[in-house]
């Protein structure tokens, strides 16, 4: 499998997006994957003709990777594993240096990889892949399929300080976070224990590196939440939004299902269901788009009204 560009020959391929036509009709791929009706390309190639060539793809991939990343099942020598937690050696992979604590529970299929941290208590469903170095802190939950990226972490404690006599006291976080099943979170980020009840993320949501969410948050089923955005505690998120590279929201706030927020949006109040909205505080897009085509033009409004002035005598800058 490689890119249309890099693809040599016994190599496959696909075509999934038309900016990418010109690297298609040069490709050296012995198969690419097309749409309907693509009869293009080197006449070395053959055409494989679907409905959706990137989803196709992606079964060509897996198909093949399942031979390549294959984990053995058992316990490594150097794993520690508490007597009282529930893991079938048979069934899973549990990779040198990971830890499971008392009273855990590890389903059928799942892979703990190196340095992995499983703390008292938790509940991992099965076939999950916990990659390497990833926490799940004491009481969590974690449904079938979840895959955790190494570096990630679950139930750290929520941000919560009370300032008292000049000093930041501690609020202690005491709750859980409940992840669904097929969740998928990505390297580095951190989702934080409520202070009370439960963090929760719902059935099939991705979640991409670098992002953070709050205690207390919920988050609906099959939402994308894109790389260094910060949800603040005690947000609800409902299915199906999606939220953009580096959005920020600020806490106690509903975002309706079906909801995007485009790159870098701050969301400041409650957004409606099935709307989109964008920029700093974020608004409604086109109202946003607007508003910044009129900041484009102040330059030559300003020069437009130095204009008139000059015109009619006027020298407020004097004034």
């Amino acid at each position: 499998m490689a890119s249309l560009d890099e693809a040599g020959e016994g190599d496959a391929s696909f075509l999934g997006n038309e900016k990418y036509h010109p690297q298609f009709e040069k490709t050296r791929a012995s198969a690419v994957i097309v749409g309907r009706g693509e009869t293009g390309g080197p006449e070395t190639c053959a055409l494989i003709s679907v409905e959706n060539p990137t989803l196709a793809f992606s079964e060509v991939v897996r198909h093949f990777a399942a031979g390549i990343q294959r984990f053995e099942t058992g316990i490594h020598e150097t794993a520690f594993v508490h007597p009282s937690a529930e893991v079938d050696p048979a069934s899973v992979c549990i990779q040198a240096g990971a830890s499971i604590m008392a009273g855990a529970k590890i389903g059928s299929g799942t892979v703990i990889a190196a340095g992995v941290y499983v703390g008292e208590q938790c509940v991992i469903g099965a076939d999950c892949r916990l990659m390497a170095n990833s926490v799940v802190r004491e009481r969590c939950v974690l449904g079938d399929r979840v895959t955790l990226q190494p570096g990630v972490v679950i139930g750290s404690d929520g941000f919560g300080y009370q300032l008292v006599e000049g000093r930041h006291q501690k609020i202690e976080q005491v709750g859980t976070v409940e992840i669904g099943d097929d969740v998928e979170i990505g390297a580095n980020s951190t989702i934080d224990r409520a202070r009370f009840g439960k963090t929760k993320i719902g059935e099939g949501t991705k979640i991409d590196n670098l992002v953070q969410i709050g205690h207390n948050v919920t988050i609906g089923k099959h939402c994308v939440i894109v790389a260094l955005t910060g949800v603040s505690g005690s947000t609800q998120i409902g299915n199906y939004v999606t939220l953009a590279g580096q959005v920020g929201t600020v806490g106690h706030i509903r975002i309706g299902d079906g909801a995007t927020l485009t790159g870098r949006a701050a969301a400041t109040t409650d957004i409606p269901a099935g709307e989109v909205y964008s920029g700093r505080p974020a608004r409604p897009f086109k109202e946003d788009m607007k508003m910044r085509a009129q900041i484009r033009r102040l330059p030559k409004l300003i020069e437009r009204v130095k204009a008139l002035e000059a015109a009619a005598g006027l020298h407020p800058e004097n004034e």
